[in-house]
């Protein structure tokens, strides 16, 4: 594998969480799996999914809430990226020495912003002198805040409680908190996660915007591949908000405010928008009762407004270059709809057809018969489903070829699937490959929880991980040659660079690595 694609080979598999999920159960049959399962909402509109696994005394948690990157206000891109950054920081009673003092300090750091704020607002009229007092003063209050930090706390109690795993996920569409704890302590679970989504405290806001803008210099500014990616987003989405990166743009997170972090829980993080999994050695009824009384008191609240941004129809053929000394890779997408059209297992039959593995149309002919690609790839999802999306290729040249090598290639191979059927071998072969690589990862109770959460809140239905897998059986050779012909079009297309096209790929260093 060529080592410069890994965070882009990473980013593509962002898309496959769905074509994966539809393979994880279809031997099972789901009148017996359903029997496992016990599905529920409190009266506040939480959702809660349980399946019953006593193989072992070990229980899976799974919070999803619907709201990533694309519900990031506008100037605030990197307010949800932040929920990830603050999940486990404490609650009123967890991670402080003192919370009545706690808040003042915090309360007082809001004050000193607001007063800087107010002072830049001016423009041209600002007293510098002043702002460069207030920001001052700013350090100091943010400083004094972070003497009543216990840090760690939240996570020490679940590590000492035989907890693993315990994580957070920001995505484009989601943001999701995990871990898993033994079954005796799966009161701990409903008590700590409910305080802290009920009395959330967004301690070290600051302290970890900072570390929020030195990650987007390590993963993009000094990563070529990272500002491959953001280029092309950025070129392919107009409007739409997954032309934003997930973190943020700089200039946004360095203005991102904790009362802007309070703004946006009280919109999304209401108890309709969230769904939570257990998997494992759990007690339906027990695991009810818990979860209405830690639960409960939650207030029920109005779901977060649709996104109502639209992508434009777009006019014709872009191309974008990232100027680096790397050598040239390229990504080549094209415009798709959201999960929810009626074509989109065939988009994921596509996916399987031209990248699953060494027997995909890509690797086989461009890497393996042609030895002009040291890696090519494909993702029908990217970089994310729940909106028009993009159909995504990813070309990285062998030694001595060239990227318009590349991608007349891709061209030609494209040109045959849109001019020619797929045999039925190949369909089955997609299919069956496929299904044998992801059962082997999804049989644990943590992947499995987090499907069903996925499905459910994604969907409205958990069942879909069985329905997925009935779709893609229906797929037929005209679908997938109808769907090329109308997705891999000039038009549709967006490219996106490292190098030179007519570049030729340098054979490495000796001892040297690429």
């Amino acid at each position: 594998m060529y080592a410069g694609a890994t965070n882009i080979v990473t980013a593509l598999r962002l898309g496959f969480h769905l074509l994966a999920a539809a393979l994880i159960l279809p031997a099972q049959d789901i009148k017996e799996f359903e029997k496992k399962v016990t599905e529920f909402s409190l009266p506040n509109g939480l959702h809660f999914i349980l399946v019953e696994r006593h193989d072992a005394p070990v229980v899976a948690f799974h919070t999803y809430v619907n709201a990533g990157s694309v519900d990031d206000p506008s100037g605030q891109s990197g307010m949800a990226h932040m929920f990830e950054r603050l999940a486990f920081k404490g609650t009123e009673t967890i991670g402080t020495r003192n919370w009545a003092d706690e808040k003042k300090a915090l309360d007082a750091i809001e004050d000193l912003y607001d007063r800087l704020e107010a002072e830049r607002n001016r423009g041209p009229k600002a007293d510098q002198s002043r702002v460069e007092i207030l920001q001052t003063q700013l350090k100091l209050a943010v400083d004094r805040a972070e003497y009543y930090v216990q840090p760690n706390e939240y996570t020490r109690i679940v590590e000492e409680n035989g907890g693993v795993g315990l994580n957070a996920s920001a995505g484009f569409d989601a943001t999701e908190y995990f871990c898993s704890l033994p079954s005796n302590r799966i009161e701990l679970w409903f008590l700590m996660e409910s305080q802290r989504l009920q009395h959330p405290v967004f301690r070290q806001f600051y302290k970890e915007r900072d570390v929020a803008m030195d990650e987007y210099r390590q993963q993009t500014d000094s990563r070529p591949q990272g500002k491959l990616i953001q280029s092309l987003l950025a070129t392919a989405f107009a409007a739409h908000p997954y032309r934003n990166p997930p973190g943020g743009w700089p200039s946004d997170i360095a203005n991102l405010r904790r009362s802007g972090a309070k703004a946006f829980f009280e919109k999304y993080y209401v108890p309709g928008n969230m769904t939570m999994a257990l998997v494992g050695d759990v007690n339906p009824a027990e695991a009810k009762r818990m979860a209405e009384r830690y639960f409960g008191p939650m207030p029920a609240k109005p779901l977060p407004s649709i996104l109502h941004t639209g992508e434009p129809p777009q006019p014709g053929p872009k191309m974008t270059m990232v100027d680096s000394p790397t050598q040239p890779i390229a990504m080549i997408a094209y415009k798709r709809p959201s999960q929810y059209d009626k074509d989109d297992p065939v988009f994921d039959m596509l996916q399987l057809i031209l990248s699953s593995g060494r027997t995909g149309m890509l690797y086989k002919e461009m890497v393996e018969d042609k030895r002009i690609s040291q890696a090519a790839q494909a993702g029908a999802t990217f970089p994310n489903g729940r909106y028009p999306n993009l159909f995504v290729f990813f070309l990285a040249p062998s030694p001595g070829h060239t990227l318009d090598e590349n991608q007349r290639a891709l061209d030609d191979l494209l040109a045959r699937l849109k001019a020619k059927k797929v045999d039925a071998e190949t369909l089955q072969r997609a299919r069956t490959q496929t299904r044998a690589s992801v059962v082997r990862m999804l049989g644990g109770n943590s992947s499995l929880a987090k499907l069903l959460a996925l499905h459910s809140a994604s969907y409205g239905d958990w069942r879909k991980l069985f329905t997925a897998i009935d779709d893609l059986n229906k797929v037929t050779a005209d679908d997938v040659q109808r769907v090329a012909q109308t997705c891999f079009v000039a038009v549709n297309r967006t490219i996106a660079y490292t190098g030179l096209p007519n570049q030729t790929r340098q054979q490495p260093a000796k001892g040297g690595q690429q």
